[in-house]
């Protein structure tokens, strides 16, 4: 706690935040607010503070509370008020001082100055008294100011405060330490004001000032009224009180203090004025007479004060009251006659003192005045003044004139309401009332009032015997107790009576009947069955003398049981059983007399007495039943059974019930009697078989033949039921179940029928039952159940609307139990027929509380004919065959058959734990199908199916448990608490319960129960609804989680039966559990699951990828599948082992010859495509990727056909259809292994250089690999190592396409140093070298290109490698087959050549030089492109062998000078490259310079040909004649541009004039040779030719003219 330093700190701090906020305006009204509830706090809890600081907190509070603006100020003022009077406690003379000083004479004041002053007053009363005086004198000169109505009630509300400041004072002035001040004192000064406030503020317009001033006189009256001179001036406002009677003031109000002052007025014996008593009874007269007070919220309070005011005025002038009284009853209105008997009566009843024999007389001719008023208010309100002037000692008063009225209404009364019809109107009501209060009337009467017991007693006793009106028997029958007793005191004799009567006692055995069967509803009127009964005690000597020590004893035990109980909770069977008993005691003592026979004739007349259905009717065809059967002459019940059931209503089933119980208990003693009368009724009416009409007897009953058969059905079985043990099998077959089966078969057997005919049978098995153990055999029983079936079947399923159907199997069920007894068949066949009747019925609507009744026996009559059934199977056989029944019913689609079903099942269960006796109640494997099929039933929507399903469980697991030990109390325990629980609306809780029941289930279950209660639970998929599948499958991982180790024989089974269900299984809440579970399985028994996942037929379904997509989602395990996917794939590749285990002939299994490995390259191409993160196949994607691209290695060769049309599905891609091939599948595969563990970038060039296309091809899928693997390594160099490590083994396998595709990988791969880093380099090389030696030329073409990359991968090697690399290279450029293989050889002799000495090659160079000459002419332009290259490299690499390659050069330079214009362009610039490498060979200096600057600038090499021609006809002719003849023999070649370039060159030879030697071609040969090539198809042979042609033709004809010339020249020969 705080110091008080600290406390005071807080005030004056609080102080100073006030004090400047008020000054600044900177703090909120909340926070203001705030702050003084806090100092309220501090200061209730301190004592006085600082002077200095309390003034402060005064002024601020005071300018606070009265600088009111905005509403919103006026929480701050209040709490600023609230403050100043917390203040006072300790400091009261500065508060009083601030607010004393705010109250000036003649100023009206601040409202809260008044508050706070009427606060401080009742918080210090003895303090403020001291300035009471002044503070009231000052008020007053305000009063006049205060105009307005807020003001007004402040003012009101303050003086209020103050008149009860100043009551608490004048108690309690001994405790005050200051001077002490009388009443007086305050008196003088609170008059003015009553006054001022009474006669200006009462009048005004306001309701809420009018309401404050009247709060406020009560007080003022209280301090007034004690002083006499004071009083007499009150007395003198009376009259404007009672005017504000007219205004709209809360009369209530106004009469409180009017009672004041009366109160006051009697007490004090200073009664009103005389001439103010006519105003003031008219007034408050008019409050209890008039309508329009009762409008008001407070109108019974008021009247209750009206009446003390009356009462009041009654002390002080009686005389006056009562003359008032008179004269207002003259005024013939019902109201006020009304109003005017009530507080007549409210008066009498107050035993006022002043009330003389006078007064009384003027009392009695007030309610004598209105005795003739026939309306019923009026009626009531006299006989309660009647009443209360009996109980008030007034008796002389009412005889006479008050009996004759009470007798009258009792007449009048009681016949209207025997005549009345049934209504609710309000006449009827008023009737009733009247009567009721009648008879209370006569009860006070005849208790109170002496000599009336002549008057009364006829009348009543008349009235017991005649009036249906029950409500009027009570108050009779005590009446007439009180009138016998008084009789019996007065000993006035019964012949006396009955003299002076009008009428004769009744006679003894009507009286009881009709006592008797009024006392068969003791509750019906109030208190009626102890009024009668006391009644019958006394007048049991009247009744039957013999009766009465029996009487005397049996009739307050009766009267006991009625007082113990209330109408509710008193049994109606109980009661009458004790009637019935207490009327056959009674009867025992008249044995021998006829005194029974008469009684059952006044039975049986009065039965037409009472209303069917009634209480009172059925008592009496009981009473009448036992009645009969103790009578004495069997003729003379004869005919009284005859009359009965003559007059009987056949067609009121109350009545027909009635007659037939009768007829029941009276065969209890006349057994003969009942049986001949029925046989002589029925031979009555059977005078015809069509017509059951006896409208002769009773017109008004035209009774239907078949309502008449019922009855005699019914009546027949009543008689086996009630008559005699020793009587009933003699006569139960020939004289009762004959004549009911004849009835039933010749009647139109509708539903009245059907139902007395099962009724009837029930009624005889049921009394056949009840003998025990007889030696007797039913012989009707086959043809009864026939009957039963037949209903049974005929019963609709739609609805019910009778007991037909309950009451059916009811019968069965009692047949079950007699001889002889139900075959099996027969057995089943009636549980069948009952099922089916009964769980199809939709369930009942709940306002239906009778169809509800009938669902529910008509389903207890199942459990019990189907528990008698089973008990006739008790063994594992006949509870199997009973669930088979049930099986349906339990997977049902509709919520009230499973819920039936599964409660049968319990009961039927329950009937089988208790019942069966052999050893083993259950046999193997029936347990956990039992399980199975109910646990879904745990998730029911229903929660009684939920409940009941727990219960099955225990009783199978109770089973199960026998006879090896006791089932667990611990395990039921906690399946009972679960049950508890099911209670839920919450699916998912249900859920949780569920699984928690399936571990409990799990641990109990025994191994060989394990896979059939799965299966067991798998069967019920898809069988009923979502729940049940939810429920199914919750079971079923819950199950192989907790007991999955255990099955690992069973997992095919179990693998085999998800997967026939999950087809059927859409719902993805039943279907990833149901996934959940084989992904469980898989985590156990990873090869199992994989090898029957793999056995699935293709094309893979989407159940099957669904599985294996699952299988992927895990990370880790996913990783696991595909190792061992892949090692499934290579299988193949491997040789085959001879199994060793189960384990291994099953996945050996699906790799078999109809499987392959297809399915295992599906299910990786599903996981792979399921694995949404790139980096889970990161570790594995070598593997990965070259098991997939084995197995597309497998299917590239021609002998992979695709399979039958049927086997494979069929893709549709837009418009067209692609079949799926194993190829394709593959394909799919890789790309999407690719996809996931490559680069987007690696796939789009992938894309884009058309590599899937190209592998799809067989034909082209070596080229579509090459491309493949220059990708994979360029764009996954990471994996280069582990590539290559996976591929080396392919490169010697025994499967050639796999050899070719590792060989294609490695071309790349030798590119890569890492070979030669990780010392795989030199077996690489081997096999490779191997490889070009195959007989496979795309295998030596991909060895060798592989082998020419050591150059880039490892050059270093080079040279180690020399003599494997030429012996190889050299034999491959010979290959005989394959010019690509030739051609590839001269690529790698290119890359490897020039890492090798010249002492490396030896005479490999020439044979090398010489082998490229040999292709520069070849068809093939990449031969020719790679020799021309090579040779071109040659040249450079040529060194020591510069002489022999000078001749290669000198042969081969025509072949190059013409490939210039090679139709292949790269063949044309590699040979531009070549000469110009070769050029230097020729010692040409001069046009080596130019063949330089010709390439460099760009231009064509045909001026360079010019160029060396002009050269070579100067330098050389003889070459430039060879080059010439080597050029016409290009002229047959098979490309133009060759030719062109042949005439070409032919034509720069020609120009340059020199003599040609051409050999064997002449110049006449070459012109034909021209001149055929003129004739070529080709344009550009075409021309080429004729310009050379031309330049011949000008050649020739030169050299002709020169020859010509040099004949001229040549002198001419001498003559000899």
């Amino acid at each position: 706690m705080h110091s008080l330093g600290d406390e005071r700190s807080a005030v004056q701090a609080l102080g100073w935040v006030l004090s400047s906020g008020a000054t600044h305006g900177t703090i909120s009204i909340k926070r203001k607010v705030s702050i003084y509830t806090i100092l309220q706090g501090i200061i209730q809890q301190e004592g006085e503070l600082d002077e200095e600081c309390v003034q402060t907190l005064v002024n601020l509070a005071s300018r606070e509370m009265r600088e009111i603006q905005e509403i919103e100020d006026y929480l701050l003022a209040e709490t600023a008020s609230d403050t100043l009077v917390a203040l006072s406690r300790n400091h009261f003379n500065l508060v009083m001082y601030e607010l004393q000083h705010h109250l000036k004479p003649l100023i009206l004041t601040d409202e809260f100055v008044l508050i706070t002053l009427a606060n401080l007053a009742n918080a210090n009363v003895f303090e403020f008294m001291p300035y009471m005086g002044i503070t009231l004198a000052t008020i007053f000169t305000m009063l006049r100011l205060a105009n307005g109505a807020k003001m007004r009630q402040v003012f009101c509300s303050a003086m209020e405060t103050f008149c009860e400041a100043i009551q608490f004072y004048l108690k309690h002035w001994e405790d005050s330490v200051y001077p002490i001040m009388t009443g007086e004192h305050f008196m003088n000064k609170l008059l003015p004001m009553y006054r001022h406030f009474v006669t200006v503020w009462l009048r005004s317009e306001n309701t809420e000032v009018k309401l404050a001033v009247i709060k406020s006189l009560r007080p003022m009256l209280s301090l007034l009224l004690p002083i006499e001179e004071l009083r007499e001036q009150v007395y003198d406002y009376i009259p404007l009180l009672l005017a504000e009677y007219q205004g709209s003031v809360e009369a209530l109000f106004i009469t409180q203090i009017l009672r004041q002052i009366l109160e006051v007025s009697v007490s004090s014996n200073t009664p009103v004025p005389k001439m103010q008593l006519h105003t003031i009874f008219t007034e408050l007269h008019i409050q209890v007479c008039s309508k329009a007070p009762a409008l008001q919220q407070f109108s019974s309070e008021n009247l209750a004060e009206v009446v003390q005011c009356f009462i009041a005025l009654a002390r002080s002038y009686p005389d006056e009251l009562m003359k008032f009284f008179r004269n207002q009853m003259q005024t013939g209105k019902e109201a006020i006659r009304v109003g005017t008997l009530t507080l007549l009566r409210a008066v009498l009843s107050a035993d006022v003192p002043e009330m003389n024999s006078r007064t009384l007389h003027f009392a009695v001719k007030v309610v004598r005045n209105a005795l003739c008023d026939p309306r019923a208010k009026v009626k009531l309100a006299i006989l309660r003044v009647i009443g209360q002037l009996a109980i008030s000692g007034y008796q002389e008063r009412v005889r006479g004139w008050g009996l004759r009225y009470v007798s009258l209404q009792l007449i009048l009364s009681t016949y209207k309401l025997m005549n009345r019809q049934e209504s609710c109107s309000q006449a009827d009501l008023e009737e009733k009332m009247v009567h009721k209060v009648t008879m209370d009337t006569v009860r006070i009467i005849t208790a109170s009032v002496s000599g009336v017991i002549n008057e009364f007693w006829l009348k009543l006793l008349g009235y017991i015997m005649e009036t249906e009106y029950t409500e009027a028997l009570t108050p009779i029958c005590i009446s007439l107790t009180n009138l016998a007793e008084r009789q019996r005191q007065q000993k006035e004799s019964n012949t006396n009576v009955g003299r002076r009567g009008q009428v004769e006692l009744p006679a003894p055995q009507k009286l009881l009947a009709r006592l008797l069967v009024l006392l068969s509803a003791p509750y019906k009127g109030e208190g009626r069955g102890v009024a009668m009964l006391q009644l019958l005690k006394s007048l049991h000597q009247n009744i039957a003398p013999s009766m009465a020590d029996l009487w005397e004893v049996e009739i307050p035990a009766l009267i006991q049981y009625l007082e113990e109980h209330t109408q509710y909770t008193w049994n109606q069977k109980t009661w009458e059983d004790k009637l019935i008993q207490f009327l056959r005691n009674s009867l025992k003592r008249t044995q021998g007399t006829t005194w029974s026979l008469r009684l059952s004739r006044e039975l049986n007349h009065q039965i037409v007495s009472y209303e069917s259905p009634s209480v009172e009717k059925a008592f009496l065809y009981r009473a009448l039943g036992f009645t009969l059967a103790a009578g004495q002459e069997a003729d003379k019940v004869e005919i009284q059974l005859m009359e009965l059931l003559h007059k009987t209503d056949y067609g009121n089933d109350f009545d027909r019930e009635g007659a037939i119980l009768c007829l029941g208990l009276c065969a209890r003693g006349q057994v003969v009697t009942v049986l001949h009368v029925l046989q002589e009724f029925e031979e009555k009416i059977q005078e015809t078989e069509d017509s059951w009409h006896i409208s002769a007897w009773r017109s008004d009953h035209p009774w239907r033949r078949e309502v008449v058969k019922s009855a005699l059905m019914v009546m027949y079985s009543s008689v086996a039921a009630h008559c005699h043990p020793r009587m009933l099998l003699s006569r139960v077959e020939k004289d009762i179940t004959k004549k009911i089966l004849h009835h039933y078969a010749t009647s139109c057997q509708d539903v009245s029928l059907k139902l007395a005919f099962v009724q009837s049978i029930n009624q005889i098995c049921v009394a056949i039952q009840a003998l025990g153990k007889v030696d007797f055999d039913y012989t009707y029983k086959p043809e009864l159940v026939t009957n039963l079936m037949v209903i049974l079947k005929m019963e609709p399923l739609d609805s019910l609307v009778s007991p037909v159907r309950c009451l059916t199997m009811t019968a069965l069920w009692h047949l079950s139990k007699l001889k002889p007894p139900f075959s099996l068949e027969e057995n089943h066949e009636l549980m069948e027929r009952s099922v089916q009747c009964v769980f199809p019925l939709p369930p009942p609507e709940e306002d239906s509380e009778q169809v509800k009744m009938l669902y529910e026996n008509s389903m207890a009559a199942l459990m019990r004919l189907m528990k008698s059934l089973l008990e006739r199977e008790m063994d594992p056989k006949g509870l199997q065959e009973t669930f088979h029944l049930l099986e349906k019913w339990l997977h049902s689609e509709k919520d009230w058959e499973r819920e039936r079903a599964v409660i049968l099942s319990l009961h039927l269960l329950q009937v089988y734990r208790e019942g069966v006796t052999i050893l083993i109640p259950l046999k193997s494997g029936q347990f956990g199908t039992l399980i199975g099929l109910l646990a879904p039933h745990t998730c029911d929507s229903q929660v009684r199916t939920r409940q009941a399903t727990i219960d099955v469980i225990c009783c199978l697991l109770d089973l199960q448990a026998r006879p090896w030990s006791i089932q667990d109390t611990v395990t039921e325990k906690l399946l009972l608490d679960i049950k508890e629980e099911l209670t839920t609306t919450d699916m998912e809780k249900i859920y949780s319960l569920s699984s928690k029941i399936a571990k409990v289930i799990s641990k109990e279950v025994r191994w060989e129960e394990l896979l059939i209660l799965l299966q067991s639970t798998c069967e019920s998929l898809g069988a009923t609804n979502l729940a049940h599948d939810k429920a199914a499958v919750t079971w079923l991982n819950t199950i192989l989680r907790l007991r999955g180790h255990e099955l690992e024989d069973k997992v095919p089974e179990i693998l085999s039966t998800i997967l026939a269900h999950l087809p059927s299984v859409l719902h993805p809440d039943v279907r990833r559990p149901l996934v959940e579970a084989v992904l469980l399985l898989a985590h156990s028994y990873q090869e199992t699951v994989i090898t029957s996942l793999l056995r699935q037929p293709l094309p893979l379904d989407s159940n099957i990828t669904e599985l294996w997509e699952a299988l992927a989602e895990d990370a880790t395990f996913a990783r696991k599948i595909l190792q061992a996917l892949m090692a499934r794939i290579q299988v193949k590749k491997a040789p085959r082992s001879s199994p060793t285990s189960k384990k291994d002939i099953w996945r050996l299994a699906a790799v078999g010859p109809h499987h392959g490995e297809r399915p295992a390259v599906c299910a990786l191409h599903k996981i792979t495509m399921a694995m949404d993160s790139r980096e889970k196949l990161q570790d594995i994607f070598p593997e990965l990727s070259c098991t997939v691209l084995q197995e597309l290695s497998s299917s590239s060769g021609p002998w992979q056909a695709a399979l039958p049309p049927d086997t494979w599905g069929v893709i549709q891609t837009g418009n067209l259809q692609n079949k799926i091939t194993p190829r394709r599948l593959t394909i799919k595969t890789l790309q999407g292994v690719l996809s996931r563990a490559g680069s987007e970038e690696m796939m789009d060039s992938l894309v884009s250089q058309g590599v899937w296309t190209l592998l799809e091809d067989p034909r082209t899928h070596i080229d579509g690999v090459c491309l493949l693997a220059r990708t994979m390594i360029l764009h996954v160099s990471p994996y280069s190592q582990r590539f290559a490590q996976l591929l080396l083994s392919g490169l010697d396998s025994e499967f050639l396409s796999w050899r070719l595709s590792s060989t294609a990988f490695f071309i790349e791969l030798m590119c890569d140093p890492i070979l030669y880093k990780k010392k795989m380099l030199k077996s690489t090389v081997l096999k490779l070298a191997k490889g070009a030696s195959h007989v496979h030329s795309t295998l030596r073409l991909l060895s060798i290109r592989a082998l020419g990359n050591l150059a880039i991968g490892a050059p270093s090697k080079v040279r180690h490698y020399r003599k494997l690399l030429l012996k190889k290279l050299l034999c491959s450029l010979c290959d005989p087959i394959s010019t690509q293989v030739i051609s590839e050889t001269m690529v790698a002799l290119s890359k490897v050549l020039g890492l090798m000495g010249e002492e490396d090659l030896g005479s490999s160079f020439e044979v090398i030089s010489m082998q490229c000459r040999a292709f520069f002419d070849d068809e093939n332009e990449m031969l020719r492109l790679h020799a021309i290259i090579l040779f071109g490299k040659l040249a450079v690499w040529a060194g020591k062998k510069k002489d022999f390659f000078a001749m290669e050069v000198r042969k081969s330079w025509i072949p190059l000078i013409l490939h210039l214009q090679d139709p292949c362009p790269e063949v044309a610039k590699a040979c531009e490259v070549t000469i110009c490498l070769c050029i230097p060979f020729w010692g040409w200096r001069k046009l080596q310079v130019s063949l330089e600057k010709f390439v460099n600038q760009g231009t064509d090499l045909s001026l360079f040909q010019m160029e060396m021609c002009s050269y070579l006809a100067r330098k050389d002719p003889d070459l430039l004649d060879t080059f010439c003849a080597e050029a016409i023999s290009y002229y047959d070649s098979e490309w133009a541009r060759i030719k062109a370039a042949a005439c070409t060159f032919t034509g720069y030879v020609l120009e340059q004039g020199v003599s040609l030697n051409l050999g064997e071609m002449d110049m006449e040969r070459l012109g034909q040779c021209l001149e055929v090539l003129q004739m070529d198809p080709e344009l550009i042979v075409q021309d080429a030719a004729k310009e050379t042609l031309t330049l011949l033709r000008r050649r020739e004809q030169q050299e002709s003219g020169n020859m010509s010339v040099a004949l001229a020249r040549r002198p001419a020969p001498s003559e000899t």
